[in-house]
């Protein structure tokens, strides 16, 4: 027979409230007490019962909201929130919405009036929406924010901060330092993604730090796409003076540059240089090897819902926490083989 929360308590020789304390991550369980108890949690093969947790009115859910066409991300992600919320003893709810949608506000209050959503984690373009942080502000609505800034900025609430603008100026700079002076840009849509707007930054004042002029036929913006990639690769290289180096904002985009570089029997990296951004399977998977900026997506999704779930914790305890956590991460550049000299 499945086991119950009674004999995790006979087997660990505590109460049955002490069991449920403990699932419930609560601090008030010493140290010794919580080993017995996930010990016979182990050994018992127990499964806490959620729907009864539900039934007493605790919200045991983290949502991920997102809207992003790069499966990649997506996936390392929802990999870093899950295991967070495995140690910390929430479940996961992943929820794509289009920010597209004119009714994509709604569609996120539709979803938090189930009441089983204790806390989400946002990301781009979510994050970023004023409109969206002051309904959830509204509703005492517990979350945290990934952002593509530095911690020179401030931001009300919790928030996880990629440094996009320092991890592109490098980019660039190690382009320089190749010899390349003629470089591109490939980014997304500025207007509208806070990344390739900071991206953009870093790129233009490595070439000021340098002496270079910006040429804006080199900077082109578009999806975050393969396709994407290919389509501005082949105009770049249809210019009179075409570059002699790439910056794509991320790794599909410059996967894209390369095949459109082939097309047109470019050789890289001897006549292109190019760099992605994010080191995803397909910087590795591409040949050559693509030269990168390494994201920690999951690492930044875990800290996140860290930060998330210890909110939750504390709140549900009645206490606030003085000054609002901000982790923060620059994504490093990894040199493989689609780069040289020019």
């Amino acid at each position: 027979m499945k086991a119950t929360i009674k004999d995790v308590a006979k087997l660990a020789g505590v109460s049955f409230k002490t069991v449920s304390r403990v699932i419930n991550r609560e601090p008030s369980v010493g140290e010794e007490l919580q080993a017995k108890v996930w010990k016979a949690i182990e050994e018992l093969n127990y499964q806490p019962n959620l729907s009864a947790r539900q039934l007493r009115g605790t919200p045991s859910f983290i949502a991920f909201i997102y809207d992003n066409p790069n499966s990649h991300y997506v996936v390392e992600m929802q990999h870093g929130i899950l295991e967070e919320c495995k140690r910390q003893g929430f479940e996961l709810l992943i929820h794509p919405v289009s920010s597209a949608e004119e009714d994509h506000i709604d569609e996120v209050k539709k979803l938090l009036s189930n009441g089983h959503i204790a806390g989400l984690v946002l990301t781009p373009p979510f994050s970023e929406s004023a409109e969206l942080i002051d309904v959830l502000n509204s509703r005492d609505m517990a979350h945290v924010r990934i952002l593509s800034s530095d911690s020179s900025s401030e931001y009300e609430g919790p928030c996880v901060l990629i440094d996009d603008y320092n991890a592109a100026f490098d980019i660039t700079r190690y382009l320089v330092g190749l010899g390349h002076r003629d470089i591109a840009f490939l980014g997304g849509h500025q207007e509208r993604d806070s990344s390739s707007e900071q991206r953009l930054g870093g790129y233009l004042a490595a070439l000021e730090e340098a002496g270079l002029s910006r040429q804006d036929e080199l900077i082109l913006s578009g999806e975050y796409s393969f396709d994407s990639g290919s389509e501005r690769t082949t105009k770049l290289l249809g210019l009179d003076a075409s570059p002699t180096a790439i910056f794509a904002c991320n790794d599909e985009i410059a996967a894209g540059a390369l095949f459109a570089a082939r097309i047109q029997q470019v050789a890289v990296p001897q006549q292109l240089s190019i760099i992605g951004f994010e080191d995803s399977p397909f910087s590795r998977q591409s040949w050559p090897k693509l030269t990168t900026a390494h994201q920690p997506n999951s690492e930044i999704a875990a800290g996140a819902a860290r930060i998330l779930t210890e909110n939750i914790r504390s709140s549900r305890q009645g206490k606030q926490s003085e000054k609002p956590a901000v982790l923060e991460f620059k994504p490093e550049l990894v040199v493989r083989d689609s780069t040289c000299p020019a």
